[in-house]
């Protein structure tokens, strides 16, 4: 069955509750709440998403509107992401066994699905990301993208990384989703499964694509 993404949902949730701010019928105790304590929330111009090469869906483009702006793009002089060096040097290729390996550590350690933290050497430089949402190109837009989304309580706890047997050249992460988004006012979502599968070059041993999923409905997202 198909069904409306987590991220278009609380999309469409945060955009309905800044939107209609005084139509209590329709807003969640939570939206509530937070809407009287971020009622200056600055959103995120449609412009500052030209790192997205699409959006899968019409909803998730227009309610992109919605998303809270990072220190960068409100002004100060700060980059999240400063610690990383994203032009380094790419590690050497190694056995799909191995970077599986590798990668279940440092997911473990830095959960870059959610902060961002990512270690470029393991990616390509034609690195491509898609979920049902958006599809991006480059580790770095990606990573960026990743840490302006989720809040700074989110995690994504590894449950396993490992070579997929029926996808060749693949390493498949199983791992558990939980936090909050900065969309709208701020949302805190229910913690829910999600399957990314990494593809991994067979000449370079880098992964150049990233693809997420999710079968969770988006109805049942919310806290």
């Amino acid at each position: 069955m198909a069904y409306l993404s987590p991220l278009s949902f609380l999309l469409i949730v945060a955009a309905a509750a800044v939107s209609l701010p005084t139509c209590s019928s329709f807003q969640t105790a939570q939206t509530r709440t937070l809407l009287s304590r971020h009622q200056h929330t600055p959103l995120f111009s449609k412009d500052e998403m030209s790192n997205v090469d699409e959006y899968r869906n019409g909803v998730t483009e227009f309610l992109s509107n919605f998303m809270q702006r990072t220190p960068q793009e409100a002004g100060e002089d700060v980059d999240p992401l400063g610690f990383i060096d994203f032009s380094a040097p790419k590690v050497g290729k190694m056995s799909l066994e191995k970077l599986a390996a590798t990668l279940d550590a440092e997911l473990y350690e830095k959960e870059w699905f959610v902060t961002g933290n990512v270690n470029p050497i393991y990616f390509g430089d034609d690195f491509q990301f898609q979920d049902p949402d958006v599809k991006l190109t480059g580790i770095e837009d990606y990573a960026r993208g990743v840490k302006k989304l989720f809040s700074e309580d989110s995690r994504a706890q590894i449950i396993s990384c490992e070579v997929n047997k029926a996808i060749p050249n693949t390493i498949t992460v199983t791992w558990r989703l939980s936090g909050g988004v900065n969309i709208g006012p701020g949302l805190q979502i229910k913690p829910y499964i999600c399957y990314t599968d990494l593809t991994v070059d067979e000449v370079t041993g880098l992964v150049v694509f990233q693809e997420d999923k999710f079968d969770i409905p988006g109805w049942d997202i919310l806290l």
